[in-house]
């Protein structure tokens, strides 16, 4: 091992992101000094990124099963049956450190490695969702960071094939030197041709396919798993390079494969590239793995087995396949033009070992390398700690609104609600033709040659979680099974992307925790498990000065289905006539003293310049209850449109509603409530649902005999209006119009 043993001093243990307990622990398990390759494995297994170290603890509370999932947390992404012999398979991701650095190539780099998650598993991508967080719109980076990163996303994802058909984005200046950067994709599969990762049967043929590795990426996971310092842009050269034609060429290549019965095991090559594919297959399967360094297809002259092994060149795969099947396999990617390499073999070591240029470049035992990997139960704030080091301004009286309409036009006019289609118009969100709704609560796409659909969110609300990280991170669930349940779907399961902080500081950790304590609450009552995610940690930012955190994320992909598209409904008013009910818990027929109803809300912030009180508190009950209910009516074919109430409380749903439609609504106040609590609150378990005059019977019939579960007695139905006119609020539709498009138009100017 000699010519790879530079003398690895403290510098170079700290250059490769170990701390002196982890190294000791790495001498132990080794029982030996390890030379460089080793230790960059090691150092890139037992990243934050990889490893989990700070977050397995309080990962493995979250509900994870339900008898609809096939496969949850551990492999690439998450399974679930969604009838006749079909899975759908998703996961989310983050791909935040490389986008703020390099916006283009970290956006697309992000989408590519989504998509390989998921048909890895054996699924056809069906859809592309993200969820996006970018600083100040004056930030003098944000515009090139925005206009960078959505190209990335169309560029990848339309040039691949798969449409991306919805998502959200947020500007908080907490996000100025870490923006985030959330991949979502869905598949998918026949439930007797999925693919797990597992390598066995000792001698079975280790295959390398796809592109040819290169430098670049190198210590891209060791990379993500640290704050920013202020030379960030010296880190471009660990951002991946992406070229997604190549990647539609592997999709296909493999589910050709995937058809035979040849493969064994599969795996993507994300991050730690060819280390954390090799290491994870082995660990799973039970089995050792020897790789033949000089086998792998390199598109750099002398390269080193340290560079290979932590290469993050994009559009690879590594298989496992059966003996025999080789030649097979080998002609299925020459005819589509990719590389193919049998670098190795399934040994029954538990190790892994590498050899180059005849000698044994690294020999390490698997269990301290994946098992026994650091696990920190690092300490956080307790909730009442938390409240008192968030400084939350507690909001002691009600602001006063004297124009609704006024305020309206204000808030449509903010980045925080400004329409979004000067992004959406950069997505392909048609191409494969099964697209039925993008824009609404919802995307909906339908299951090919099929009469049913799935149903995708992404959502979180950062401001709330901040707040109150408990109920933020039940809100979070609530508002992604609401998204689900307004066009139809039955809320099935969810993905996430945890964004947080540093975890060393506890506030930040305990931001975590109790975010994923309301999560798994929210989970458990709703009866929708947590199948796959992702955890980013460390997004925060010496480069703007003074140590930035961001705002704690984590992001919900609710994944939901429709049995039968036909029903499936959209927020858009759609006729004259039309009866408007709010569906909302109980308290609002009569008001809550203790709720202020406007707490961390979108108007507070944006009409009057506070940022003040309490994150609404969230009514798991009421929830439930208002979905089964909302589903149940839209089933029945009964409802017009439905909309949740969310970011900018009632007016700005119904203004979405009418903007839709092309048609307004006049719509009475509750006096119960002063006019800034009724127009802008932002209550929970709510929704804006039509019914037209020839549906209002069979649609009191339903109501009064409720669905079969008591939380709906907690729901109530209260008539607020009626479709018509060319206005709300008395502000005109065209004004409405030319407020919610001026920011986008303005700011990227036109």
């Amino acid at each position: 091992m000699s010519k790879h043993n530079s003398e690895i001093t403290p510098e170079v243990v700290e250059q490769h992101g170990l701390s002196p307990e982890e190294y000791d622990r790495v001498l132990s398990g080794l029982g030996r000094t390890p030379n460089l390759v080793e230790l960059g494995i090691f150092s890139v297994m037992w990243s934050e990124h990889c490893s989990y170290k700070s977050s397995r603890l309080h990962l493995k509370k979250l509900p994870t099963e339900a008898p609809w999932v096939i496969c949850g947390p551990g492999e690439n992404a998450g399974i679930i049956d969604i009838g006749d012999d079909q899975a759908a398979i998703f996961k989310m991701e983050s791909h935040n450190h490389p986008s703020y650095i390099e916006p283009y190539q970290g956006a697309a780099t992000g989408v590519g490695g989504i998509l390989r998650d998921v048909f890895t598993m054996g699924a056809r991508p069906v859809a592309n969702m993200n969820a996006l967080r970018f600083g100040r719109p004056d930030h003098p980076k944000m515009k090139h960071l925005v206009q960078g990163v959505v190209a990335g996303i169309g560029g990848y994802g339309n040039c691949v094939g798969v449409p991306t058909v919805g998502g959200e984005t947020n500007f908080h200046p907490a996000y100025d030197g870490n923006i985030l950067v959330n991949a979502m994709t869905v598949g998918v599969a026949d439930t007797d041709k999925i693919f797990y990762s597992a390598a066995t049967g000792v001698g079975n043929p280790i295959v390398y396919v796809g592109s040819k590795t290169g430098r670049d990426g190198i210590h891209g996971a060791t990379m993500a798993s640290a704050d920013f310092e202020e030379d960030a842009e010296a880190k471009r050269p660990t951002v991946q390079v992406g070229d997604p034609f190549t990647e539609k060429l592997l999709i296909e290549a493999c589910l050709e494969l995937m058809a035979t019965d040849a493969i064994v095991a599969i795996q993507d090559m994300g991050a730690a590239g060819l280390t954390s594919s090799s290491v994870e297959m082995a660990t799973n399967g039970k089995a050792g793995i020897r790789l033949d360094m000089n086998k792998v297809p390199c598109r750099e002259t002398g390269m080193t087995p340290y560079e290979m092994m932590l290469s993050e060149s994009q559009e690879r795969m590594l298989m496992v396949l059966k003996p025999g099947k080789e030649a097979m396999a080998q002609a299925i990617f020459e005819k589509w033009e990719l590389d193919f390499a049998v670098i190795g073999e399934v040994t029954d070591t538990r190790h892994m070992v590498l050899e180059f240029d005849g000698e044994v470049v690294c020999d390490i035992p698997l269990g301290p390398l994946a098992a026994d990997a650091p696990e920190y139960d690092r300490p956080y704030l307790s909730k009442d700690e938390y409240a008192k080091w968030a400084e939350i301004t507690p909001l002691d009286h009600t602001p006063t609104c004297d124009d609704p309409g006024a305020d309206l036009l204000t808030m449509l006019a903010s980045p925080a609600l400004a329409s979004r289609r000067w992004i959406a118009e950069q997505y392909d969100s048609q191409v494969m033709a099964d697209t039925l709704q993008t824009g609404g609560d919802a995307s909906v796409v339908r299951v090919h040659g099929t009469d049913k659909a799935l149903a995708m969110s992404t959502d979180c609300t950062p401001r709330y979680v901040h707040a109150d990280p408990y109920e933020g991170g039940k809100q979070a669930i609530a508002e992604a099974y609401r998204n689900l349940c307004a066009v139809g779907a039955r809320p099935l399961a969810v993905t996430n992307c945890l964004n947080f902080a540093n975890p060393q500081r506890p506030e930040i950790m305990a931001q975590f925790v109790h975010a994923l304590d309301g999560m798994g609450e929210a989970c458990r009552s709703l009866d929708f498990p947590i199948v796959s995610g992702n955890v980013s940690l460390y997004n925060e930012s010496k480069a703007t000065g003074g140590g930035s955190a961001i705002l704690p994320t984590p992001a919900i992909g609710g994944v939901g289905l429709i049995d039968d598209a036909a029903t499936m409904v959209t927020p858009a008013f759609k006729s004259e006539g039309d009866a408007i009910y709010i569906i909302a818990p109980e308290f609002w027929a009569k008001p809550d003293p203790t709720r202020s109803h406007l707490g961390k809300s979108l108007w507070l912030d944006i009409v009057k310049g506070l940022d003040a009180g309490r994150a609404p508190p969230v009514d798991l009950a009421a929830e439930r209850g208002a979905g089964e209910i909302v589903r149940t009516l839209i089933g029945a074919g009964i409802l017009s449109a439905v909309h949740d109430l969310s970011d900018g409380g009632l007016a700005v749903a119904l203004a979405e509603m009418a903007m839709s439609g092309g048609i307004g609504a006049t719509v009475s106040e509750n006096d119960a409530y002063t006019k800034a609590q009724w127009w802008f609150g932002e209550d929970q378990a709510r929704y804006i649902i039509t019914v037209s005059p020839e549906n209002s019977d069979a649609f009191n019939r339903i109501v009064a005999q409720g669905p079969d579960i008591p939380e709906a007695e907690m729901v109530g139905f209260h008539r607020i209006g009626t479709v018509g006119g060319d206005g709300l609020l008395g502000v005109s539709l065209s004004e409405m119009h030319a407020a919610h498009n001026s920011f986008f138009a303005d700011w990227m100017g036109g």
